[in-house]
């Protein structure tokens, strides 16, 4: 019975990590402040890397690492669409953020290229931290 907990807790801590809890009904987190049309832009890019997201772990479920790795490298790679949008930012926190989210992409994409489930795991992992803190400082 206290071993069906364990998953529980794990959850829980990374809910800790990020600061979700049940009774947040207020949102803090700081407005971009982009126009319309790159609000839009950067939606769509961020929809596309959710589902590079969900087409990488699929492939890890088959082992097929070397299209995971070129899935990460083109949605997550850093495009100069994307590069236009950290530039036209004014919060240099996200362009940060951003930045960093792009290069631990790097990291994916080389560890889905050893085909070490585990270190492909950890990347993702890591890649998709920098979606979580992202998200949890910044709103449009």
């Amino acid at each position: 019975p206290l071993l069906l907990l364990l998953p529980l807790s794990a959850i829980a801590a990374d809910e800790n990590d990020i600061g979700l809890t049940a009774h947040n009904i207020t949102d803090l987190r700081t407005p971009l402040g982009l126009s319309a049309s790159i609000q839009h832009r950067l939606l769509v890019n961020m929809r596309t890397q959710f589902k590079a997201t969900r087409a990488i772990i699929g492939l890890l479920a088959r082992e097929k690492f070397e299209p995971a790795a070129k899935v990460a490298h083109s949605r997550f790679g850093l495009t100069d669409e994307m590069k236009q949008i950290y530039d036209l930012s004014q919060n240099d926190d996200f362009k940060q953020l951003g930045m960093a989210f792009h290069e631990s992409a790097s990291e994916l994409e080389a560890a889905l290229r050893t085909k070490d489930m585990k270190k492909s795991l950890q990347a993702l992992r890591d890649t998709m931290g920098y979606c979580v803190q992202c998200h949890s400082k910044f709103r449009q």
